[in-house]
């Protein structure tokens, strides 16, 4: 990977001429002692970055990766001297010089006005190179702990989007929106009516760009089907009646804080927000898609002789004589899908089962990232529901079946630290569908 980075390296010397001129502005801010002279030459540091096509960024990434790392002789030898005496002074020094030079960089590129916002493109922009240049890892590494720092819930504001919010705001929910398309304006308007919550973090260095948020419907029992969440001329309810609170949709905004810790805390946030607003309100709750059902199923359905475990392979082969090998085919035609799929309730109902919770005790949880996300944050598997999103999307990601995952306050943690230790918390019905043999 080293012989990768500096053929990189040797390239940018010879043909980067605007990469390189980049460079020599990083090299001199992070020369820079004086604050005002700092702020100035990180605003033109920014600014010649902003020049680079796409190919040009990609090498300044990779001059990131090899002009701005430690020294490792360097970090050797104040370990070792570390390691012979313990000394705070020796520690300091350690630390000092095993950070990478990049690090600092990025703090100094963040006192220019916009800095914030610019450092959060270059990460998506970085993110988008990582398959090509796995070289990178240790840069993106640099940027995810920066940036977690930066955007730490506590520096956080959560802010209730209603019909009353900036058009611009409500623009880019519009926009944002990953799970449940919003259809125009009429649409939006309903999901903000008097029996619906929509929450959003912002960032006081980014105000006027929402970060992640949340849609909650407020109802009177636990709902199984999307659709009539998502109707746009049903009635809107008395939020004063609610016992339940939905949340079933969660989008994040900006790419490049991907892996940033933002959802869990919205939602626990937004719990105890409902909460003192609405005391009736006794459970929370999802509606969650299953993004990954179908591509987790395609192979099983390609091979099912191939399956060691003797249920989920029986129950692969009834599936593959209905769907044969390619059941995201059936979102080409919604209105004949289910009932192809009715016959097969049973056994797909099974097979999501095993998919979600499958794992044994102690081995690599859900492949799902929507299951890992609700049960990393301390939610318990509650109900599979068939046929409960009809869409195409829906069919394409899970053959139109939907999850609720079930938020108690006081097991929240409990159950967290159950799930990073390898184990899912769910109800005894999701489990007695799971086909673990």
């Amino acid at each position: 990977m080293f012989d990768s980075v500096q053929k990189h390296a040797a390239l940018i010397a010879r043909d980067g001429l605007k990469v390189r001129r980049l460079i020599g502005r990083c090299h001199k801010l992070l020369s820079e002692r004086g604050e005002a002279a700092g702020v100035s030459l990180a605003r033109e540091t920014l600014a010649l970055y902003r020049e680079l096509d796409r190919k040009e960024q990609a090498r300044f990434f990779l001059a990131l990766a090899t002009e701005f790392s430690p020294d490792p002789q360097k970090v050797l030898a104040a370990a070792q001297a570390y390691a012979q005496d313990g000394s705070a002074e020796h520690l300091a020094q350690l630390n000092k010089l095993a950070e990478p030079p990049r690090q600092e960089l990025l703090r100094r590129l963040n006192r220019a006005p916009g800095g914030m916002a610019a450092i959060v493109k270059m990460r998506e922009r970085l993110l988008q190179l990582l398959k090509e240049y796995p070289e990178l890892a240790a840069v993106d590494w640099d940027f995810h702990h920066l940036l977690s720092s930066w955007f730490n819930p506590g520096f956080l504001q959560i802010i209730r989007v209603d019909w009353r919010t900036p058009a611009y705001l409500l623009e880019q929910i519009i926009a944002h929106e990953a799970v449940h398309e919003i259809q125009g304006w009429n649409d939006l308007h309903r999901r903000l009516e008097a029996d619906r919550r929509c929450f959003a973090f912002f960032h006081p260095a980014l105000p006027d760009e929402p970060l992640i948020f949340v849609e909650v419907a407020l109802v009177e029992a636990m709902s199984e089907k999307v659709a009539p969440l998502l109707a746009v001329d049903a009635p809107s309810g008395d939020p004063r009646r609610a016992t339940t609170a939905v949340f079933y949709s969660i989008s994040n905004c900006q790419p490049g804080l991907r892996g940033v810790s933002l959802g869990n805390f919205l939602i626990k946030q937004v719990v105890d927000l409902l909460s003192a607003e609405f005391p009736r309100l006794k459970r929370f709750c999802t509606l969650s898609p299953i993004p990954g059902f179908v591509g987790w199923l395609t192979p099983l359905l390609k091979e099912p002789d191939a399956i060691r475990r003797p249920k989920l392979a029986q129950a692969a082969q009834a599936a593959a004589q209905v769907l044969g090998a390619d059941p995201a085919r059936l979102a080409a035609d919604p209105a004949t899908a289910f009932e192809r799929l009715e016959p097969l309730k049973e056994v797909l109902m099974q097979l999501c089962a095993t998919y979600l919770i499958g794992a044994k005790d102690g081995e690599d949880p859900t492949p799902d990232p929507v299951a890992r996300f609700h049960l990393n944050n301390g939610a318990r598997l509650e109900r599979l529901n068939w046929a409960a999103d009809t869409s195409k999307k829906g069919l394409r990601q899970s053959l139109g079946m939907m999850v609720n995952y079930v938020y108690e306050p006081g097991a929240i943690e409990r159950n967290h630290e159950q799930f990073v230790h390898g184990k899912i918390i769910a109800a005894k019905q999701v489990r007695a569908l799971a086909l673990t043999s």
